[in-house]
């Protein structure tokens, strides 16, 4: 060992001035601490990427093909095309629209139905196929997903557009009767015609009628007393032949109801069983209905089960126009076969998953979906898969975007969060130096007599240089390995303890952690370099002390 080194340590260790040992005490905890909470920092902002990342890619492809049209049947061509592309182990057609469900007296609105392929998108009854989305782990236990498509499904038929009415053909004299006169307006012109001689007929029987009356009227005298007693009695007696005229056992007089006018009508006005029967009441029913995978809180906002019946709703308000035709709402009942939990609140709130035929079925577009979604080998090169199929369909019909492209506004929030918040927390460390350049000036000020007597015996500029860049550096190793050590259980007790978060702010349950090698290493890299850029000015001031300056104060 060099005496660079063990003037170094003796130092550090000096008895000689307590204030000297106390200070470098507090050096190397300040950059423990720094270094403790930078590594703490990265490593929970790590875990927040790695955690939404993992969410995302859970119940999401890796790489999408979608097309600018909403007429996509040519996807089974696509789906061949993409699949040679290097990297790529699995692709799938997926449609995805908004909806309501509804269950009981609980709906929820602008949930997120997607159809998949069972085979393809989730490996159920697949021959060693990769399936593409991640959802099977993350099914809760009980649900199955085998029944997701009923046995022989087929893709819907495209509604035809209703037919237009023939063209009127034109004959050779239509100029005489007018250009495009149907065959039959004479017909329709007679009757016309009929109809208003019949009004005319009715208005002159009418003031004729009128005319005579008023001629009655100024001929009859003033009715007498006689006349009007006649007249009341024949009124009477035609009375009393109308009321013998009622039916016999018709009722007479008040009647009051059964129950008396005290009873109360119910509520709600309920169809009995017979009249309105509930296809979601009978087992029976619900055991033929196709299936459908929802979230755990969806599932916990509709008090739904499994083996329970469901209600999707298209969102359209009043009657909707498609394909040249009007259309009601279009509503479908399925039945819960499993329950997933994604851990991601947006997720599972807002999002379903059902067969692609069921779903291609609430619109009159046919076999046709939204766009094509593949898994590849590493999500890493995601990107790079993404641009070369992206050259391979460049005809602008089509755009291909990867995970990270579809939540680019998510990740690039939590990138700025980690670099922002591990720049604020690296000042801790360069405050810390800061203690460090205190610490040595006060040793150097300190050992002036000793410095001086070293380079009297023979010692060199570099050699007392390197005694207090030495000093410098046993500092921050020693804090930064304090620090790293002390980083480290801290990661473990937020593992440990698993403090919780706000769902609805957070999107998740607990606080991630993701304690990676390389991020300690990078920090405890950049703590031992600030340190070392800390001894330089106290060191070169000692170096360039003079040994008669070192005896000038004896």
């Amino acid at each position: 060992m060099s005496y660079p080194i063990e003037v170094a340590l003796r130092y550090l260790g000096s008895k000689k001035r307590a204030f000297i040992s106390v200070g470098t005490t507090f050096a190397i905890l300040g950059v423990a601490l720094g270094v403790a909470a930078l590594a703490t920092v990265m490593s929970v902002t790590g875990g927040f990427q790695a955690e939404f990342r993992d969410k995302v890619l859970g119940v999401n492809a890796h790489v999408l093909v979608i097309k600018y049209s909403t007429d996509f049947r040519e996807y089974r061509s696509i789906m061949d095309q993409v699949a040679q592309v290097p990297g790529v182990i699995g692709v799938a057609p997926f449609s995805i629209n908004p909806m309501m469900l509804t269950h009981g007296d609980a709906t929820a609105t602008g949930v997120l139905v997607k159809g998949v392929d069972p085979a393809r998108s989730l490996g159920v009854g697949a021959d060693g196929g990769v399936p593409v989305l991640d959802l099977p782990r993350h099914i809760l236990p009980g649900g199955d997903l085998s029944g997701l498509r009923r046995p022989g499904a087929k893709p819907p038929e495209r509604a035809a557009p209703p037919s237009l009415p023939d063209v009127p053909s034109i004959d050779a004299d239509a100029g005489a009767r007018g250009a495009l006169e149907p065959p039959d307006a004479g017909a329709e012109l007679d009757l016309l015609k009929a109809y208003e001689a019949r009004i005319q007929e009715d208005e002159r029987a009418a003031a004729a009628r009128d005319a005579q009356n008023a001629r009655n009227v100024d001929a009859d005298p003033e009715p007498s007393a006689v006349d009007l007693e006649g007249t009341a009695d024949a009124g009477a007696d035609e009375g009393e032949e109308a009321e013998v005229a009622v039916a016999e056992g018709a009722p007479r007089g008040a009647i009051e109801p059964e129950g008396g006018y005290g009873s109360v009508l119910p509520d709600d006005d309920e169809l009995p069983a017979e009249v309105d029967p509930d296809p979601c009441a009978d087992k029976e029913q619900i055991a033929k209905m196709p299936g459908i995978v929802i979230g755990a809180a969806l599932a916990k906002n509709l008090s739904l089960d499994l083996g329970q019946c469901v209600t999707v709703t298209s969102p359209t308000i009043g009657f909707s126009f498609s394909n040249g035709a009007i259309k009601p709402p279009v509503a479908k009942r399925f039945r819960v076969i499993a329950i997933f939990e994604a851990g991601f609140e947006q997720y599972d709130t807002k999002l379903a998953y059902a067969d692609l035929y069921e779903t291609q079925a609430f619109y009159d577009h046919g076999d046709t979906v939204t766009g094509v979604e593949m898994k590849v080998d590493d999500i890493d090169n995601a990107s790079t898969i993404a641009r070369e199929i992206s050259k391979l369909l460049s005809n602008g019909l089509y755009y291909t975007m990867d995970w990270e492209e579809l939540n680019h506004g998510l990740f690039t929030a939590l990138r700025i969060q980690q670099i922002g918040m591990s720049a604020v927390l690296a000042l801790i460390i360069v405050v810390a130096a800061f203690t460090v350049i205190a610490t040595l000036i006060m040793v150097v000020l300190d050992k002036k007599k000793e410095i001086a007597v070293l380079k009297a015996m023979g010692a060199t500029d570099g050699a007392i240089l390197r005694i207090f860049l030495y000093q410098g550096g046993i500092i921050g190793v020693a804090g930064t390995t304090l620090g790293l050590l002390l980083g480290v259980a801290v990661c473990k007790g937020l593992l440990v303890y698993g403090f919780p978060l706000d769902p609805k702010v957070y999107f998740i349950s607990r606080l991630p952690v993701q304690a990676r090698p390389q991020e300690f290493v990078i920090t405890g890299c950049i703590a031992i370099l600030i340190c070392l850029a800390a001894t330089i000015v106290p060191s070169l001031y000692a170096a360039r002390l003079r040994p008669a300056e070192g005896f000038r104060a004896q």
